[in-house]
């Protein structure tokens, strides 16, 4: 069922990153994201009928439409202000959406309640689990086998599983090749972690445009895995990623959301510390509204 990853080059882009870089585009992925990888292999993995989850919007939508392939049933948390397109795009798999407001009660709490409502279903994390872990893995194991053609693989972070599975993926492989996870300025609590040297959990979700990096820490069994699995991390501020998306548009001819876009916008903030090398930009994900989309790439 999974797709494999797209790769795209561009002179164009080459050239205005001062790098070599090899784009590994999710956004052709099955729901446009990578979150299909681990969503799949939560769902046909696990005998329950009925899957609950908390999501932006990219898991929700990859859970809810493996869950139709398998005939079970969805029910996705999302804050009451997510991208009215990643919103209609669950109840179009056949989820059923769960409207939160998350300034008054948190989609984990939230979760809890539905849990409690419905003890034969299945919680499923978007990120803090090994199901997830391994489905997101098989990208890792994608990037192992061009090894040669990079120095170093730049992905998105927020909640890690995307991260921690590429890392596991190219250990499996046995492919040494240094990660560095992109995360907002606004949400770096990666970044912050790291230098503490333990996980640190922030109080509220960061108001970044990147709205599938606004998850408040990184997942237990993530952070186990990236503590000595990443080589370093990249703070984005907002304007870097606005840019990411509008140079993966117009020089790549690329669809990316403004999380998908972190890490070619790491190439912006430090060009120095990437120049001349041969970087694989992860672009997580291309689910963005239109009227968003529109206003970023003018």
């Amino acid at each position: 069922m999974i797709r494999p990853t797209t790769f795209v080059r561009s002179t164009r882009l080459d050239r205005a990153l001062g790098a070599e870089v090899i784009l590994a585009s999710e956004t052709f992925q099955h729901t446009g994201s990578f979150k299909f990888r681990g969503a799949w292999h939560t769902a046909s993995n696990v005998p329950n009928g009925h899957l609950l989850a908390a999501s932006s919007g990219n898991f929700g939508q990859a859970l809810a439409f493996a869950c139709q392939v398998l005939k079970k049933k969805c029910t996705v948390v999302m804050p009451h202000d997510s991208v009215a397109v990643k919103v209609q795009a669950v109840k179009d798999y056949g989820g059923l959406v769960d409207l939160v407001d998350v300034r008054k009660t948190s989609r984990a709490a939230r979760l809890a309640e539905l849990s409690a409502q419905h003890p034969d279903a299945y919680v499923a994390s978007g990120y803090d689990s090994d199901l997830m872990i391994a489905g997101n893995s098989t990208l890792g194991n994608e990037l192992a086998e061009l090894s040669g053609s990079f120095d170093v693989i730049l992905t998105p972070v927020s909640g890690g599983g995307l991260a921690s599975g590429i890392v596991n993926g190219l250990r499996g492989r046995g492919a040494d090749i240094p990660v560095i996870a992109a995360e907002p300025l606004l949400g770096n609590h990666t970044t912050r972690s790291l230098r503490a040297g333990a996980r640190i959990v922030d109080d509220h979700e960061a108001p970044t445009i990147a709205d599938g990096a606004r998850t408040v820490a990184l997942g237990r069994k993530n952070w186990d895995i990236l503590k000595e699995g990443l080589a370093g991390t990249a703070e984005i501020p907002e304007q870097a990623i606005r840019d990411g998306v509008r140079l993966l548009f117009h020089l790549a001819n690329l669809k990316a959301e403004p999380t998908g876009a972190l890490s070619v916008a790491a190439l912006l903030v430090d060009r120095d510390r990437f120049k001349g090398k041969r970087v694989c930009c992860v672009i997580s994900g291309g689910n963005v509204d239109a009227p968003l989309y529109a206003e970023l790439i003018e």
